[in-house]
C-alpha cells in the first residue's frame, strides 16, 4: 500500500469512529431545541427550558472529560487539577456577564458591580478592563489557564515529576487557588462568586431562544474539539504521546523532548477545559469558588474511568452518563450520592478497567464483522 493511500485510509477510519457519535450528537440536540421551540408546553414533544440548561451543563462536562482524557488516557498524566482551568474560563466569561449589567443592578452602578459597591470599592480593578468587550473576554479565556498550565508544566515536567507526585501537586494548586478567590480582597465576588447575570451579546439569558443557541453552540463546540483532538492524536504528534505514556524513557533515549510535548499536550487539554467553563457559565448563571474544589476534579477523572481513558467518545459518554445519574439519585436520596460514585468507580475499576468503551469494543470483536485481509 502506498504512503497517499494508507494516509487517506488512516483519515476515513479517524473520520468514521467519530461520525456516529456526532450525528447522534447533533440530532439529539436539534430534536431537543425544535421541541423547546415550536411545541406548546402541553405538547408530548416538549422540551422544557429546564432540560435544555442540563443538557447543555451536561455537554459543558462532557467538553471537560474530554480535556482529562487527552492528557491521562493518552500521555498517562493523571490530573486532578482541571477543575482549576474550569473555574477560571467560567470566572473570565463570567466578568464579561458582570460588566453587562451595567445600572440594572442591585445598587444601580453602570460602572462597577454589585458585590464591588457593597465591599465599597472605589472602582474597578485593572484586572476587569477590557471584559466590557465580547472578545477581549473570549481570548481571556483560553489565555488566562493556558499560561497557568504552560508555567507549571514547564516546571513539573523539566524537573521530570510524574505519577502520583504530579498528581498531588495538581491538586495542590487547585485548593491554593480556592483558597485565593474566596477572599473578597480578590475581586471575584469572594465566597458567593459572581452571579444575577442579565445579557449575552445583547440577548437576554432568560429568554428561550438565547438557551437554546447556548446549548447547540456547546454542541458544535464539542463536536469542533472532539474532531481536532482526534486528528492531533492520529498524527505524528499524536503517536509521540502514547509512546510517551508506555515508555517515556525509552522514547527520550530515541532523541525526542518528552518534557516539551508534555507542556504542550497540558496546556491544549487546560484550553479545552477553559472554554467548557466559559460555555457552562451563562447556562448555569453562575460561577464561585467552589468550582475549584478538589473533589470537582476527582469527579472528572472518574467520569474518564467509567467511559473509557484514552478513547476520547467514552470520556464524553462517560461524564454524560454519569451526570445523568447523578441528577437522578440526587434527587431520591442525595446523601447516598459519594457512596454508590465511589462504589460504581471500585467496581469499574476492578471489572471494567477499559470503561463502558472497552466493553463495547470486546462485543464488536466477538459477534461483529471479522476484518478482511488487505491485499498488497
Amino acid at each position: 500500500m502506498s504512503k497517499l493511500s494508507q494516509y487517506f485510509s488512516t483519515r476515513s477510519g479517524l473520520q468514521s469512529s467519530i461520525l456516529p457519535f456526532v450525528v447522534i450528537l447533533f440530532v439529539a440536540t436539534l430534536g431537543c431545541a425544535l421541541g423547546n421551540l415550536l411545541f406548546a408546553p402541553d405538547s408530548l414533544f416538549y422540551v422544557s427550558t429546564y432540560t435544555i440548561t442540563l443538557l447543555g451543563k451536561y455537554l459543558c462536562y462532557a467538553m471537560l472529560a474530554l480535556a482529562v482524557d487527552i492528557i491521562w488516557g493518552y500521555c498517562g498524566i493523571l490530573s486532578l487539577g482541571h477543575g482549576a482551568f474550569f473555574a477560571l474560563g467560567g470566572y473570565a466569561m463570567g466578568m464579561y456577564l458582570m460588566r453587562q449589567i451595567g445600572d440594572r443592578g442591585v445598587y444601580g452602578n453602570p460602572d462597577l458591580p454589585d458585590f464591588m459597591v457593597f465591599l465599597d470599592w472605589q472602582e474597578i480593578p485593572w484586572f476587569w478592563m477590557g471584559f466590557d468587550h465580547f472578545w477581549f473576554a473570549m481570548i481571556m479565556v483560553a489565555l488566562v489557564p493556558g499560561i497557568l498550565a504552560f508555567v507549571f508544566g514547564w516546571l513539573a515536567f523539566r524537573s521530570r515529576v510524574t505519577g502520583v507526585y504530579l498528581s498531588i501537586i495538581t491538586q495542590a494548586m487547585t485548593y491554593a487557588l480556592l483558597l485565593a478567590f474566596f477572599r473578597n480582597e480578590m475581586g471575584f465576588g469572594g465566597n458567593n462568586g459572581l452571579t444575577d447575570f442579565k445579557d449575552i451579546l445583547g440577548f437576554s439569558l432568560q429568554a428561550d431562544t438565547t438557551r437554546v443557541a447556548l446549548l447547540i453552540t456547546t454542541a458544535v463546540v464539542l463536536a469542533a474539539l472532539l474532531w481536532i483532538s482526534q486528528l492531533i492524536l492520529s498524527s505524528r504528534f499524536g503517536k509521540v504521546i502514547i509512546a510517551i505514556r508506555d515508555t517515556e524513557a525509552r522514547t527520550r533515549f530515541l532523541g525526542y523532548r518528552t518534557d516539551r510535548f508534555k507542556v504542550w499536550l497540558f496546556v491544549y487539554s487546560a484550553v479545552i477545559a477553559a472554554i467548557a467553563g466559559a460555555l457552562y457559565v451563562p447556562q448555569v448563571g453562575i460561577i464561585n469558588p467552589g468550582e475549584f474544589s478538589p473533589i470537582n476534579s476527582i469527579e472528572i477523572v472518574v467520569w474518564v474511568a467509567i467511559g473509557g481513558r484514552g478513547t476520547l467518545v467514552g470520556a464524553i459518554i462517560g461524564a454524560l452518563l454519569v451526570n445523568y445519574a447523578k441528577t437522578r439519585f440526587t434527587a431520591i436520596m442525595p446523601e447516598v450520592w459519594l457512596f454508590a460514585l465511589g462504589g460504581l468507580f471500585v467496581l469499574v475499576t476492578l471489572y471494567l478497567p477499559k470503561g463502558l468503551m472497552g466493553l463495547y469494543s470486546q462485543y464488536r470483536e466477538k459477534f461483529g464483522p471479522k476484518p478482511t485481509q488487505v491485499q498488497r
